[in-house]
C-alpha cells in the first residue's frame, strides 16, 4: 500500500530524486527519464479515456494498461541488484494479455492500404500522441538497458513495444474500425 501524506518534501530541490531503492540520482538521469516518460505515456492515455464513453471495451483495456504502466514505473524505479529482494517487476503475462487485446481489436479491422496519419476521432488522435510518447519511452529504456552498469527488465521493454502496437490498432478501431482513418498520400503536395 502506498501512503502519501506530504506531497512536497523539498528533497529534490537540489536537482536530485530518490529511486525506489532509496538511491539518489540527478533528475536528468536516464533511468528517471525512462520512468518519467512511461508516466507521460500514462497521462496521454488518461486524456484518451475522456473520449471513450461509447467504447467501454477499449476503455477497460486502457484502464488495465494504465495500471500496468504504474507497475512498469515501479519496476524501473528500483534497479535490479544481486542480493537484493525483488520488487514489483513486469511479467511476460502482461505482455501476453496486451497481445491478446491487440489481436482482438485488429481482427475487426480492414487491412491497411497506406500509412495512417494521426487524426480522425479525438480519441484516435490522442491515441497516436500516446503512441509516439510510448515509442520515446521505449527508446529511452533500450538506451538505459544498453549501459553496462544498468539493468532493465526485458518484459518491460517488450511491454512498451507491444503497447505502441496496441495504441496504433486501437486508434484505427476507434476510427470506425479503420473506415475513418486518415491515410497518407505520398507526394500529395508536390
Amino acid at each position: 500500500m502506498v501512503v502519501l501524506n506530504r506531497i512536497y518534501t523539498r528533497t529534490g530541490d537540489d536537482g536530485t530524486t530518490a529511486l525506489g531503492s532509496g538511491e539518489r540520482r540527478p533528475k536528468y538521469d536516464l533511468r528517471v527519464a525512462a520512468y518519467g516518460t512511461v508516466d507521460e505515456t500514462n497521462a496521454a492515455i488518461g486524456v484518451v479515456r475522456l473520449h471513450l464513453a461509447d467504447s467501454p471495451e477499449v476503455d477497460a483495456m486502457l484502464g488495465r494498461i494504465q495500471n500496468d504502466l504504474f507497475d512498469l514505473g515501479a519496476d524501473l524505479a528500483v534497479p535490479e541488484r544481486e542480493g537484493k529482494a525483488e520488487r514489483l517487476r513486469m511479467l511476460a503475462s502482461q505482455v501476453e494479455r496486451l497481445e491478446h487485446d491487440i489481436d482482438s481489436l485488429n481482427d475487426q479491422l480492414a487491412p491497411l492500404t497506406s500509412f495512417v496519419l494521426p487524426g480522425g476521432t479525438p480519441a484516435s488522435a490522442y491515441l497516436h500522441l500516446a503512441r509516439t510518447i510510448c515509442r520515446r519511452a521505449e527508446r529511452i529504456m533500450v538506451e538505459l538497458a544498453a549501459r553496462p552498469d544498468e539493468t532493465v527488465n526485458a518484459a518491460g521493454i517488450q511491454y512498451m513495444n507491444r503497447l505502441s502496437d496496441f495504441l496504433f490498432v486501437a486508434s484505427r478501431f476507434l476510427n470506425n474500425k479503420g473506415a475513418g482513418d486518415v491515410l497518407w498520400v505520398p507526394g500529395q503536395n508536390r
